[in-house]
């Protein structure tokens, strides 16, 4: 199943388990570990706190969501971040969320929702914890189906790789078209559509002319005939969907994984000859499969899209694509910062 990330009160999700980044006491603590016990009823959960108290650092315990939409709320205490023992601290940060996962699963949740532990008053440099709670994750529900939510309150809590924002920037700078028009009003779709071919029209001549720009590089991948990729123009989403996994040679569970996608939507994808996705999942699966641009413009044809110069959320996911790197989890965190929607889910 998915993971996300969204902004939102941790308290208001409606999840079966939420964690609580909690104290080695299981005390009721200031920020969000207050907020979590006051909407639950605090002294209610704290009752229920004491009898399991204490813990270790690393671990894991849950108990009842009393008056939260969450059924439980696991608690788990994060490292203080330790300057001189980096690797101790990720050793300790990761055992928190994976014993949280654990009790999920051993409790029968589908769902879970996580703050960002250790980030606040711990101490963990933010970009790093980020890194560890989506290693963390990801590696979890390799094994296991469970909807993870990373719920963050607000974007303060939110700090990635500079150096790859100022790369997509640049990219954005350089090919969204709407950062170049009179912005009267909104455009047509047919307009749109109508830019993004002349654009591609253009780009195609000056490649003639000029070197690709330093920052875009070949995607990992080559990318096979077109005519191969394309095939029958009548061919249903569903049935090129299927022959690209087969000549990309892996299998059904690796995709919808590598797309972020709950199992069941991709069942239904893969069973449903005339089944149209949205927009946003034709394209997760185009990532986790590699695809090229060419390929990927070829695969959400059959769905009746395209990716769009004017369109924010198109140019950033071609830059991810035009540079080879298909890390849906990391496309999805620059989607954030851009209050963009993420892909899967």
């Amino acid at each position: 199943m998915p993971f996300n990330i969204i902004r939102q009160d941790i308290t208001k999700i409606e999840v079966d388990a939420i964690v609580n980044a909690a104290n080695t006491e299981l005390k009721m603590g200031g920020g969000v570990s207050g907020a979590i016990f006051k909407a639950a009823g605090a002294i209610k959960l704290q009752a229920a706190c004491d009898k399991l108290a204490p813990i270790k650092t690393g671990e894991a315990i849950i108990t009842p969501g009393f008056d939260l939409p969450a059924k439980y709320v696991i608690h788990t205490a994060g490292p203080v971040y330790n300057k001189r023992n980096p690797e101790e601290s990720e050793k300790l940060l990761r055992s928190a969320y994976t014993e949280s996962l654990r009790i999920a699963i051993d409790h029968e949740c589908e769902s879970i929702a996580f703050p960002l532990i250790s980030s606040g008053i711990y101490g963990y440099p933010k970009d790093e914890a980020l890194q560890v709670a989506t290693s963390a994750i990801r590696d979890f529900l390799n094994e296991h189906d469970l909807e993870v939510f990373l719920a963050l309150f607000d974007k303060s809590a939110f700090v990635i790789s500079r150096k790859l924002l100022g790369d997509v920037e640049s990219y954005i700078d350089e090919h969204y078209v709407e950062t170049r028009t009179i912005k009267r009003r909104k455009l047509l779709a047919v307009e749109r559509r109508a830019l993004s071919e002349d654009d591609a029209q253009l780009d195609e001549s000056k490649s003639q002319q000029l070197a690709a720009p330093t920052f875009l590089a070949a995607p990992f991948r080559a990318a096979k005939p077109l005519d191969d990729v394309i095939g029958n123009l009548d061919e249903p989403f569903s049935d090129m969907l299927l022959r690209l996994i087969d000549a990309k040679g892996v299998t059904d569970v690796e995709v919808y994984k590598r797309a972020n996608l709950d199992r069941r939507l991709f069942s239904k994808i893969r069973s449903t000859k005339n089944y149209m996705p949205s927009k946003r999942t034709a394209i997760a699966l185009a990532v986790s499969l590699g695809l090229s641009l060419d390929e990927t413009d070829a695969l959400l044809e059959r769905a009746g899209y395209a990716l769009s110069r004017a369109v924010k959320f198109d140019v950033i996911v071609e830059y991810f694509i035009a540079n080879g790197k298909y890390d849906i989890f990391e496309i999805n965190e620059v989607l954030f910062a851009y209050d963009q929607p993420l892909l899967g889910g």
